[in-house]
């Protein structure tokens, strides 16, 4: 058996997928466990030997003995499927659908929300600061996929009114944690089980955090909070956000807190 993640640390899509393996034991288990690296501050997710692997020329993609795959969720059930122990999904039916229904709501609303201040606080500055119109403008037509979202923003990044709509989606999603955690009487989101839908939303949580955005949960919603703190405290996280993972390590001369951004932009 040889698994071949092709990855990028700092990319809260590879998070996920090396969380799932984490809580698999895979690193450990497997010798053939090979994580290749793709350097996205150099485009080399646009490369074209990695866009025969992956015509969406993002990251990650998993390969598990010569099979591709590809989309960081559809990945992690796919690990659940074939690697069953120990269970990262509820064994009812019923709750498998709602864990189903909070990964969907996941991809589609935090998930999304995310990359707008990760952009605006900090790699359309730092990639596109001194791109002409026209540069930027030919970058974003070499985009597989979110031709659309280079297109919204300019070279430094999103307006204040994406910003603000970016904050209200997590907040949203702050909101129906803390609420789930609390009516089901946790720790977990979907109850006493860690599931996918745990390690599916933690990247995007600490990329907040790491932005300086945490005041969107910290100040009145207690059990956002306990969750995120026992997260951490899981073998798995460490396995999964390892030194230079985090946006800010990366980039220590383009790091900017939302305080930061807000100042300079005036709101």
């Amino acid at each position: 058996m040889t698994i071949e993640l092709y990855q990028a640390p700092q990319s809260t899509c590879s998070q996920k997928v090396r969380l799932t393996l984490a809580e698999k034991g895979m690193p450990e288990m497997n010798k053939d466990w090979i994580e290749r690296d793709v350097d996205l501050g150099k485009f080399e997710q646009l490369e074209p030997d990695y866009l025969k692997l992956n015509p969406n020329g993002v990251v990650p993609t998993f390969v598990h003995d010569g099979t591709v795959l590809i989309e960081s969720s559809a990945i992690m059930e796919y690990l659940e499927e074939v690697f069953p122990d120990p269970p990262l999904a509820p064994s009812d039916p019923v709750e498998r659908a709602r864990m189903r229904a909070w990964m969907r709501y996941i991809d589609e609303v935090p998930t999304v929300a995310v990359r707008v201040p990760t952009f605006a606080n900090m790699l359309a500055p730092m990639r596109f600061a001194k791109s002409s119109d026209a540069e930027f403008a030919d970058h974003a037509e070499r985009l597989p996929l979110r031709k659309q979202f280079y297109q919204r923003m300019s070279q430094k990044g999103f307006g204040k009114a994406e910003l603000e709509y970016a904050e209200f989606q997590i907040r949203q999603t702050c909101e129906r944690i803390d609420a789930a955690i609390r009516d089901n009487g946790g720790p977990w989101i979907m109850g006493e089980q860690y599931t996918l839908v745990d390690a599916q939303v933690t990247p995007l949580i600490d990329r907040m955090d790491d932005l300086g955005y945490a005041f969107l949960w910290e100040d009145d919603l207690p059990e956002m909070t306990a969750w995120l703190a026992r997260i951490r405290e899981r073998p798995s996280f460490a396995a999964a956000f390892y030194p230079g993972a985090r946006i800010s390590e990366r980039y220590p001369d383009f790091y900017r807190t939302a305080a930061d951004l807000k100042a300079e932009r005036g709101y």
